[in-house]
């Protein structure tokens, strides 16, 4: 299955940077033919892990070790499994080469039929200061479907601190559910998340980090499965702190959405909902008779499934994002953080302030339609709260894209932010320069402002990428604050500007823009019509 070319414009917008996706590499001693190689390990690299001696390679000041298996390959009788600890290996495995990427169409690169993915990468200083580091496990976006890790080494030798990146199982190898499966399926990319959480407990102390000081963080699908650890009840000790970023981007009415509902304040589907997107999918693959589904299913080609699974936003396609399946998720995270039913964590969380994740209004025409198309029987307070006239050109482009990111991502985040807060730390921020260096995937033409995951660019710095020195600004205050909070649990730290919590009587949000103008505001909500408007439309409000 390859993907529609609006599918592919949309997916890109949750690329880190632009590189092609690699096929698949050796991992744990056992080499595919024809690929070159490993590069031979470099001096003193070697770790003795629980599982097994692993050795890495040293360069530019960092330390990697690439493709560690922390889960045994999820194959066969144990495909739509929660994830095994691998079979210990005694011989030193060479980790100098990037781990399989798991199963995903193609699209922006040849894609993936591997499911031997279970794999991390560690980084860390090659020469660190003394004492037990702070660890940042990344947790990829690409919305649930596609994508892997990126290479943080920035944030490991400017923050010193040790990184952890994570591939974990995606789309319809993730979070098929099906009644043959037994109770509570599903979320089994979730699961591989958090067993790699669990290995860190293990074992990260070996690579001299410190298991009672995690962060994790993720953009896009990333940061909505740090929502979900948020929200999961066996998630509880395996992190201190997260970063969600741009963990908002769902449709807000569900309307033409380019993901199945799967972000921080989305309805998710319930266990007898998958159940019955599970059954129209294994009828899909010739696998409907229910007493054999299960073992049909777990034989059926990865080409045949992930052609089956499409985009996931057809009947037959089944569930390939998370769903509330009664036990890692007994709720939604968004009604989690409406109840207070979170984990005792600290957390950095916020969006960008134009991001969409749906097409683009280019006529007048355009924008009616659309909106009418999205917001239904509520489109007349949108037309008056936002009237083509308050916009200068090209007007139907900007007025649309300030009403899907208000409704989609800023107003739910800040309201996820004031309920989250009413329980646990919580430093809100909304990415505000419009001028990141651009992504690929974007329109020049057009004023695309803040978009989907613009920080990121910023923060990891990909090769190739030129600041002016306002950027390079924001670039190292990101840098020290990511940092600085996975270390201290205080994004205030020195060369920052002071960031204090949300709470209910300082509901201060930090709007992060260029040339050390980042400043605390309360104005967002009013800015972006958030409580007369888009607040009594979002899930589990109480206000609605």
């Amino acid at each position: 299955m390859r993907l529609d070319r609006k599918m592919v414009a949309t997916l890109a917008a949750v690329v880190l940077i632009a590189t092609p996706l690699t096929g698949s590499v050796s991992m744990a001693g056992e080499p595919n033919r024809g690929d070159p190689p490993a590069p031979v390990c470099s001096p003193d690299t070697t770790v003795k892990t629980g599982d097994g001696p692993v050795c890495g390679v040293t360069a530019a000041g960092v330390t990697s070790w690439q493709g560690i298996r922390y889960g045994a390959p999820p194959t066969g009788e144990l495909r739509w499994k929660s994830p095994r600890r691998p079979a210990p290996w005694t011989e030193t495995f060479a980790a100098t080469t990037e781990g399989n990427q798991c199963p995903q169409p193609a699209g922006l690169g040849p894609g993936s039929e591997n499911e031997d993915c279970l794999n991390l990468t560690v980084r860390a200083p090659a020469k660190p200061a003394p004492g037990p580091l702070a660890v940042m496990v990344q947790i990829h976006g690409g919305g649930f479907l596609l994508l892997k890790p990126q290479d943080a080494s920035r944030l490991v030798t400017g923050g010193n601190v040790i990184s952890v990146e994570v591939n974990y199982r995606l789309g319809i190898f993730g979070f098929l559910a099906h009644e043959s499966f037994g109770e509570h399926a599903g979320n089994y990319g979730l699961l591989d998340q958090q067993a790699a959480l669990r290995w860190v407990q293990r074992n990260i102390s070996r690579f001299g980090g410190d298991p009672r000081n995690v962060t994790i963080y993720g953009a896009s699908a990333g940061g909505s499965s740090v929502c979900a650890h948020t929200a999961a009840p066996s998630s509880a000790g395996l992190f201190q702190r997260g970063i969600a970023q741009s963990g908002e981007y769902n449709s807000l009415l569900g309307v033409n959405t380019q993901w199945q509902a799967q972000d921080c304040k989305a309805k998710l589907p319930t266990e007898e909902e998958a159940h019955q997107a599970g059954a129209k999918f294994a009828a899909g693959v010739g696998c409907g008779v229910a007493a054999e589904a299960a073992a049909c299913l777990r034989k059926a080609p990865a080409a045949a499934l992930l052609k089956q699974a499409g985009n996931g936003r057809e009947p037959g396609n089944g569930t390939v994002a998370p769903i509330v399946d009664g036990k890692f998720l007994p709720m939604s995270p968004g009604e989690a953080f409406a109840t207070g039913h979170v984990n005792d964590v600290a957390l950095i969380h916020g969006v960008d302030r134009d991001e969409t994740q749906l097409p683009s209004a280019t006529t007048p025409a355009d924008y009616e339609n659309l909106v009418r198309q999205q917001y239904g029987e509520h489109a007349p307070a949108v037309f008056e709260t936002y009237p083509l006239r308050r916009f200068p050109a090209p007007a139907p482009f900007l007025a649309y894209r300030t009403i899907v990111a208000d409704s989609n991502s800023v107003c739910p985040s800040v309201l996820n932010s004031e309920r989250l807060s009413r329980h646990i730390p919580v430093f809100a921020y909304q990415f505000d320069d419009p001028d990141a260096p651009p992504q690929f995937f974007l329109d020049a033409t057009k004023p695309n402002g803040a978009y989907h995951v613009a920080e990121m660019m910023l923060l990891m710095l990909p090769n190739g990428v030129k600041l002016t020195p306002n950027q390079q600004v924001l670039s190292d205050q990101l840098l020290a604050q990511w940092t600085g909070f996975a270390r201290t649990g205080n994004p205030t730290v020195d060369g920052t500007p002071l960031w204090e919590p949300y709470t209910e009587d300082n509901p201060v949000v930090m709007s992060l823009n260029a040339a050390g103008d980042s400043q605390l505001t309360t104005e967002i909500p009013r800015q972006h019509h958030c409580e007369e408007l888009w607040d009594p439309l979002t899930p589990f409000n109480e206000r609605r």
